[in-house]
């Protein structure tokens, strides 16, 4: 009954996340999008009004006239909307769900004893460290002197974040590993909302409401932190889908892997930012795809480690006895092990023909990802891997 409750509320706390999410990143895309695309008004009464551009759109059959102030109109609407719930709410579906799987089935998608031994209360609290810590220390790093320079900034913030990546690949199975760097990243995002751009927006308003000038470092700290925010999308849409794709989290260097694809991911933004300005430079789509090209080739198949040379041709009744004993506890019709309801994907091995019929499934997870099984649950061996890969060459001379 546990797992059945698990994963409903897997399900529907996954649905909310990518609705919320589609709200929070589709709004701040926009945004960086309208604040790129304004022209100088052209009209003496809007300049007057302190009218600093404007932008005239036409969507869904309707016209839109798009206006932003330097400052602040001469008086405020009755309704003033504020974009904040699409963050809040992403962050919290996605907290919900770090703590559903990564916490509370940490023996499952957190620890691998291949990686790091460590037990469950101690992977949790490293987890919540990790978050806190990293939202403190990029808070200090952009209040600091170094964050009033932004190639220092850059450069500091790529340090600390290769260095969370490689720690964090230490600690954690490599899916664990990416999901939590993609949940620091999301706090960050999430806390440059809550503690640096609302609070300069409510001054802005309060300022108003009170005729006194505004204090113009929160316009400058919001600015830099919705810059940041901006670049950090792509990689944390990366995270988010990356345990769909072992190959990524399962290599040796996969904190190697994780910092590239983020470096790639922001020169892709960094891209879409110049084009709004009609001068894009294709010096970060260059990067991009160089290093997109540099990781598929070091994610290449690996050799299979191979029996020893007088070892005989492993049969179909030796490779279904090593899947009974260490996949089948999760691959069955009804699977013992703690916290599935189903076997993942419809996979079962109830047969040798089963066995059989998935062959190249099992040797690309368990000798070519070494992914499977997950976190190493049933300790598989290396010779029995061996002996898959054996099999499968058989198979496939």
């Amino acid at each position: 009954m546990e797992g059945y409750i698990l994963e409903w509320l897997n399900l529907l706390g996954r649905w909310a996340h990518v609705i919320t999410g589609i709200a929070w990143i589709g709004a701040s895309f926009y945004f960086i999008w309208l604040d790129n695309h304004l022209e100088a008004p052209k009209q003496d009464a809007q300049i007057s009004q302190g009218v600093g551009g404007e932008l005239w759109a036409v969507h869904g059959g309707g016209f839109y006239h798009s206006q932003k102030y330097k400052v602040a109109p001469p008086s405020l609407p009755e309704n003033l909307h504020w974009f904040k719930w699409e963050a809040y709410t992403t962050w919290i579906t996605g907290m919900f769900l770090l703590v559903l799987m990564y916490w509370y089935q940490a023996e499952i998608y957190l620890i691998d004893p291949g990686v790091s031994n460590v037990s469950k209360p101690v992977a949790v609290i490293i987890g919540i460290v990790c978050i806190a810590g990293g939202w403190l220390a990029y808070d200090g790093l952009c209040r600091s002197k170094f964050g009033q320079n932004e190639r220092t900034m850059t450069l500091l913030l790529f340090v600390f974040l290769s260095v969370t990546a490689f720690v964090l690949c230490q600690l954690f199975s490599g899916r664990g590993a990416f999901i939590h760097f993609g949940a620091m990243l999301g706090t960050m995002m999430v806390g440059n909302v809550a503690m640096v751009i609302m609070p300069g927006q409510r001054d802005l308003v309060a300022a108003k409401e009170q005729g006194r000038a505004p204090d113009p470092i929160h316009g400058i700290r919001a600015k830099q932190r919705s810059v940041h925010n901006t670049y950090f999308t792509l990689p944390v849409l990366l995270v988010m889908i990356s345990n769909h794709y072992a190959m990524l989290y399962s290599h040796a260097y996969n904190w190697l892997i994780l910092i590239g694809l983020s470096v790639a991911g922001a020169a892709i933004r960094v891209w879409f930012v110049q084009r709004h300005f009609g001068r894009p430079s294709w010096i970060p789509l260059a990067v991009a795809f160089g290093l997109l090209a540099v990781i598929a080739a070091v994610l290449t198949p690996r050799p299979t480690v191979p029996l020893a040379a007088d070892a005989p041709v492993p049969t179909l009744a030796d490779v279904h006895t090593i899947v009974s004993n260490r996949c089948a506890s999760c691959h069955a019709d009804v699977p013992s092990q703690a916290g599935f309801t189903a076997p993942p994907q419809g996979i079962v091995f109830n047969t040798p023909e089963e066995t059989r019929r998935q062959a190249e499934t099992i040797y690309q997870q368990t000798v070519v990802l070494r992914a499977m099984p997950i976190g190493n649950l049933t300790n598989i061996t290396e010779e029995e891997r061996a002996t898959i890969g054996a099999w499968y060459q058989s198979l496939n001379p």
